[in-house]
Parts: structure tokens; sequence; C-alpha cells
């Protein structure tokens, strides 16, 4: 335990406290911060002499953070947040109270918990940087602010206010001062003490000129009916606990007292802490902070091939994709390989993506320049030798692919990693193809490359860590989130995913209409509904799929028989252009007992399909950790981020505990 809060109180009568949670990365309201803080209002309250305080950090990119997110996600009881919540408000409440002035000096990020500290403070100093961010982003966690932020600060900039809560905005400095919620900035060199020090004596003298207006609240009903509607908008009419009782907060909050919005702002916290939502989108938070940095994923002290031209084989849809995000990420030349006919239309291809991604402003180089480190060539010239990293994107076919392997390990060096972009050809299966197979693995993207984050870094028997780790460093490059596991027919996320197809496709044969089961996993959640999904991939690959997985499902072969490969890829598929289900898709769908399932059947009947084969994953260790199935689902499927991931929701709704017994979460 260690003292958080220091204060030093200057001849001038000024104390200056420092805080800093030691051994910390970020400032956060730890059990040690609490009783530091309390130990120094009892300070304050009886200090003669003290004429005002300036709070400043001690962390020299970090003012402070907000709540400890994993000490919330195991609070389980209304008795448990209550008891945090007291330390919130009572230590706020006196610090309110005390009879001087008090200034927060601002740097570095100042979110959540810390704002609301920052808000209580009677003026807020901050100090312009890249690193400066201020707001409230709890509504990104599955949250709200809980300990003042739907109150204080309304009432300190008005109803724009509503809007910065509810998207979970965090804003540079200057924004934040243009919008009320900073009174003075300190330019990037500037010395923050100095002029936290300097304001905190012109608020003594009266001469600082805060503006404190009572704001105007008369049209408050209709401007949370309009952030209502866009909430729905937003969640595609999914009432999340977070948005809806943050903005019920704020309403009700803001017609009475402070304290009593104080009051109805901590009922409704308590309400959105223990939703399952709320534990879902932290767990989420974390397995994003978990694959943010692939580095992290590497083997301890491991150091990574020096890259210096990475080759693409293949000039198709992945090939492009691929050869997108290694231009455009990396400084590194690419040289594609694919026959005469297809070099002109990808280079088109690319030219165009990257045309779109520079008017967005979202490359840091002219695409010229970027378009001149792209080499097509219809052979395996003088590039390929100088190659360290062959990435394999070739039609899918294991003779394609045992031809290509033989043609390129004649060309290449010993030393130049290989992968292979495939999405259903075990890695096992091609590396005898490929001479010295230990740096031989899996790097399986999503489509479209340059839009979807994640790849499946795939370990195949005989493929070496010290490909893995490369692997995850041309990942980190390339700026993708990675999962790593080992060979399996499906790798993970195909693998979760086809059994919940075949699930989908059952409910319809047994006469679940294909809007109903579309429409049970939209409400749910997911970006589209399975049977959507089916039609837009191209019904042909599902029905190759579970072809060699060595299942007859009647409705695909019925529907691709009939020469409907999807309403993209053929003209014809399931749906119309309207959207609707085309009827004449209906007469091809196969018979089953009927069986009239509900939307919350349909939901769970899906997401057991997914969990048992997640399940059966972690028991054959294709993976090392259950997170890299969640990370798997949500980043490659788009499962909905306030539910933690497929396994996390298992958890958190009790199905694991139904199907197996066991949580897959520890405690």
């Amino acid at each position: 335990m260690g003292k958080v809060f220091s204060m030093v109180v200057e001849q001038a009568g000024i104390g200056v406290v420092t805080f800093d949670v030691v051994g910390d990365r970020m400032n956060t309201w730890t059990d040690d911060a609490f009783r530091s803080f309390a130990e120094l209002l009892a300070e304050l309250e009886s200090a003669r002499g003290v004429r005002g305080v300036v709070f400043i950090s001690g962390k020299p990119e970090n003012f402070l953070a907000g709540a400890n997110l994993k000490l919330i996600s195991q609070v389980e009881t209304a008795p448990q947040v209550d008891r945090t919540m007291e330390h919130f408000h009572s230590s706020f409440n006196r610090l309110a109270s005390l009879p001087i002035p008090t200034v927060a000096a601002i740097h570095g990020h100042c979110l959540g918990g810390g704002l609301e500290f920052a808000l209580v403070c009677t003026g807020r100093i901050a100090k312009e940087g890249k690193n400066t961010l201020i707001g409230l982003p709890e509504i990104n966690v599955g949250l709200f602010p809980g300990a003042g932020g739907t109150q204080r600060l309304p009432r300190l900039i008005g109803t724009p206010a509503i809007e910065l809560i509810l998207k979970g905005q965090m804003l540079p400095a200057a924004t934040a001062s243009e919008l009320g919620i900073v009174d003075r900035l300190v330019p990037a060199g500037g010395d923050l003490l100095a002029a936290g020090k300097a304001f905190l004596e012109e608020i003594i003298a009266g001469t600082a000129g805060l503006k404190r207006p009572v704001r105007d609240f008369s049209q408050l009903d209709s401007v949370v009916e309009q952030a209502r509607a866009g909430i729905l908008k937003a969640t595609r009419g999914r009432e999340l606990p977070a948005p809806m009782l943050a903005l019920r907060a704020m309403h009700e909050g803001l017609k009475v007292s402070l304290s009593e919005g104080l009051a109805i702002e901590r009922n409704y916290f308590t309400e959105v802490v223990l939703s399952r939502e709320a534990k879902g989108s932290i767990n989420t938070f974390f397995l994003k902070g978990m694959t943010d940095k692939p580095a992290a994923m590497m083997t301890k002290g491991f150091v990574p091939k020096e890259l210096k031209r990475v080759a693409v084989l293949g000039f198709g849809t992945m090939g492009r994709g691929i050869v997108i995000d290694t231009l455009r990420n990396t400084r590194l030349p690419v040289l594609v390989k694919d026959i005469p006919a297809a070099l002109e239309p990808g280079r088109a291809f690319v030219r165009k993506i990257l045309d779109g991604m520079a008017e967005k402003k979202r490359l840091t180089e002219p695409v010229d320049a970027v378009m001149a480190r792209l080499t097509t060539t219809s052979a395996y010239d003088d590039g390929f030798p100088s190659a360290d990293l062959v990435v394999e994107a070739v039609f899918e076919e294991i003779g394609v692919k045992k031809q290509v392997y033989g043609e390129l390990c004649r060309v290449i060096r010993d030393d130049c990693i290989v992968a292979s972009n495939t999405s259903s050809i075990p890695i096992t299966a091609m590396a005898p193809f490929v001479t010295n197979p230990g740096r031989f693995g899996g790097i399986h993207f999503f489509s479209p490359v340059w839009l979807m984050q994640l790849v499946e870094v795939i370990r195949g028997e005989k493929t070496s860590q010290e490909t893995i780790d490369n692997l995850l460093n041309y990942a980190a490059l390339i700026r993708k989130r990675p999962i790593v596991c080992r060979d399996n027919a499906g790798f993970v996320v195909n693998a979760m995913l086809f059994p919940e197809m075949i699930e989908a496709l059952r409910y319809i044969e047994e006469g679940n209409p294909i809007e109903k089961v579309d429409r049970a996993m939209t409400r749910f959640g997911m970006p589209v509904g399975p049977i959507r999904l089916i039609d837009e991939v191209g019904i042909d690959i599902p029905h190759k799929v579970f072809i060699g997985m060595g299942i007859d499902q009647q409705t695909l072969k019925n529907v691709v028989g009939a020469g409907r490969l999807g309403l993209k890829k053929s003209g014809k598929g399931f749906f119309l252009k309207d959207g609707s289900v085309d009827p004449e898709a209906l007469a091809l769908i196969a018979n089953r007992p009927p069986r009239e399932l509900s939307e919350e059947e349909i939901q769970k009947g899906l997401l057991t399909a997914m969990v048992r084969v997640g399940k059966d994953i972690l028991d054959r260790g294709v993976v090392d950790d259950v997170r890299m199935i969640d990370v798997g689902i949500i980043w490659g499927l788009g499962f909905p981020a306030d539910k933690g991931g497929p396994m996390k929701w298992a958890d958190l709704t009790g199905l694991s505990m139904e199907l197996f017994g066991k949580k897959f979460y520890p405690a």
C-alpha cells in the first residue's frame, strides 16, 4: 500500500498535490487511491494557510484514466456496486465542499472517473499534445459515467454533453476547451504546473473570469428523444443497457437538483454494472488490448526476421487485399505473381482502393509513391530470390498448391518464410510441398482484407515457433489483429461458423421462415443473419465445404443445383435485390418434420452450435487460450462486442454450465 496523493504546500499557501498509482502504467481509482485521497481530504479540511490546491499527475503521459475495469467486471451484487460508488460520491462531495479553490492540471489521458474528478474541481487547465485526451468513454465498455459525469458535464456545457457521453467521445485538449470542459490551455512545450498555479492565483483573486452559466434544459425532452432515436439506429434497434440507462439518468437527473440527479445516476449505474452486456463489453475491451500489439504475443526475447521484400502469389480477390494492406501499412516493396491476364486488372483494383483511401486521408504518402513499390510478374524472375516472406493466395485446390510450391521453392532462399492464405486446406497437408517445412505456416485473411482486422496464424505439425513469431511480426507490420491456432479443419472462425450455418439451415427446413431465423440473429447483434451470410459469401462455398466434411446438406445441394450461387455471385440466391426472400428459392428448401421455434430458441440453438465446437477446439488444443476463440469470432464474424464473444456469453448466460458443468473463463 502506497501513498497515491501527496501534497506539498508552497510558501504562498498553494498546495500542489501529485498523484501516482505506483507500479501501474496508468493512474486509476484503486482502493489505495481512495484511501490516500480520503487522507488528503482530511488534511485539507483541517489545514490552515492553504489558499488553494493544484492537482497534477506524477505520470508522464497519464492524468487519471478512471475506475479499474477488472474490478468492476468482477462485481456480482448491488451492495458491492454501492460500496464502490460510495467511495466516489463521498470523496467527490467532500472535494466539492472544500472552502478553497481547486484546479485540475491535466496532461495525458483524463478519462471516465478521471474527468469526473476534474469536473468537481473549481477549474481545469490542460496541456496540449497527442497524448492528452479528455472524455467519458464508459459507454464503449458497456457502462456509463457513474461518478457524477451524467450530471456535472451537462450542467457545465449544456446538452452537447449528452452526445459526448452517448458516443463515448475522447477529445483533444483544444476541442475540450472550445466546448467549455477545460478553462485554460497550455502549449505542448509549456510548463503545466506553473500555468496551473498561475490559474489558481487568478481564481483566488477573482480575476479568472470563469464562465459557469446556468444551462437551459427546457428542450431536454426533444433532445433526449432525438438521442434515443440515434442510439436505436446505431444499435440496429437493440436497447442496450448502457446507452439507454445513461440517457434515462440524464433525462431524469437534469430536471432536479444536482444531489437528486447524482442519486438517480447512482441507481441506474448499479443496474448497468450488473448487466451481462457490461461484463461482455469489458471482456471485449480486454480482448482488444491483448491483441492490439501482436509483438506481445511473440516468444519473449524473440528478434523478428527483417523483412525487406514481401511477395504474394495470386492476384485475385485475396491476393489484391494482401497487397493493399502490405503497401499501405509498410514501406516495403511488394512483388506479385499471377498469369498475365490477371496483372493489369489487379493493379487497377489496388489503385482504385488506394485512391479511395487517399480521398479519406487514410494514406500517409501519395498513391503514386505507394504504387511505385508494387511489381507484378507472370514469371519467377529475379525478385523472388530476394523475398523474405511469400504469402500464397492461389486457387483453393491442393493440386494447384502443390504445383505452385514446387515452382516457388526452386527460386526462393532457404530462409524465406512461406505462408498460405488457405481457408480450408490443412497446413500440414501442404507442408510436404515446401522444402524446409519448418518455415511454412498459415496466415488466413478475411475478406475484404483491407477492412477486416483479423488474421488467423496457423501452426502446422512442422511449423517452427520462429515462423509463428515471424508471422505475428508481419501481422503487426500490416496492422492486423491475430489469433494463433494449430492446424484444424476450418481453423477457428470457419470451424465455428459452419456448424451455425448447418443449424440455421435445419431451422428453415423445419418450417421456420428465413426472415425469422435471420432476424433472430440480427436482433442478437450479428451484422447479418446466417442465411443472408450464406447468400453473400456465395452459396456454393459452404456447399463445397460441407461436401468436404462429409455432410449431405440437401437444401444447399438443391439451391446450387438450380444455379443459384448467391445474389452477388450469379444474380440468384435466397434473396431478391430488394432484400426480400425469393419465392422461387422457397421451393428448393428441403423438408424436415416441422418445429416452430421462438427467436430466443433460435438464438440459443445457434449459439449452442458454436459453443460446442469451441469446447472441442479447446479440448483438442487447437488454441491454448479460450480468448483466442472469442477474438476470432468478434473480429472475424462480427459477433456483438457487448456479448464478449460466444464463449464469454455462454459463461454469462449460464449456457456453459448447462452444457458442460463449468465455465470457460477462470473466475
